[in-house]
């Protein structure tokens, strides 16, 4: 279900440190039933097993593969306009304490690069021709005493090209991209693998 941007930005993240020259562009939560201070890597874990294509609903296959042809053609996501050619990473402005520990997941399904992984959160990046772009995911307690995933999609458009682009795909994001993330982040938590 989609927050207020003042859902992300009233928590102490560290993102907010990291990155406060990036937009927050969409904020979401996801349901986790009976979900505790410490399943955030349990979290992490399952999203990781359902991100490869199969996993994925025919629509939101069909617009990826829409927007990676058109990022052939027109080379937006050619090497030279990714993180370490056009930009450089997050990394580089991680305090020392989050420069030594662990990136993250790197996970081969999804175009992001780990930057960090804590407890309670974990950020990615991607950069093209479009925008620089942050996948946060932080792990917060509800009213009911439980917890439940919160995902942010921060962004650094580049120029106007990359604003109309941002622009231009907001009504996929939001009425096909979204919603079956959703589905399939609450599914994938619902059916997880029992802990050992």
């Amino acid at each position: 279900m989609r927050i207020p941007v003042t859902a992300h930005t009233e928590q102490p993240w560290r993102i907010h440190e990291i990155a406060p020259d990036f937009r927050v562009e969409d904020v979401w939560a996801f349901r986790t039933p009976g979900a505790g201070p410490d399943d955030f890597p349990a979290m992490l874990d399952a999203l990781v097993a359902t991100n490869a294509p199969e996993y994925q609903p025919l629509p939101v296959r069909f617009l990826f593969a829409v927007r990676w042809k058109l990022g052939a053609m027109f080379g937006w996501d050619d090497p030279q306009q990714s993180v370490g050619g056009r930009v450089r990473s997050l990394r580089e402005r991680l305090p020392t304490d989050l420069r030594q520990a662990p990136a993250g997941r790197n996970d081969p399904n999804i175009p992001f690069t780990p930057v960090y992984e804590l407890h309670t959160e974990c950020a990615q990046e991607l950069a093209n021709k479009t925008v620089h772009d942050i996948l946060h995911l932080g792990w917060v307690p509800t009213e009911g005493g439980e917890y439940e995933l919160r995902m942010a999609a921060l962004v650094k458009p580049n120029g106007l090209f990359g604003r109309v682009y941002m622009a231009a795909i907001k009504p996929f994001r939001y009425l096909v991209v979204y919603p079956a993330l959703t589905r399939r982040w609450e599914r994938a938590w619902r059916d997880r693998p029992a802990p050992r």
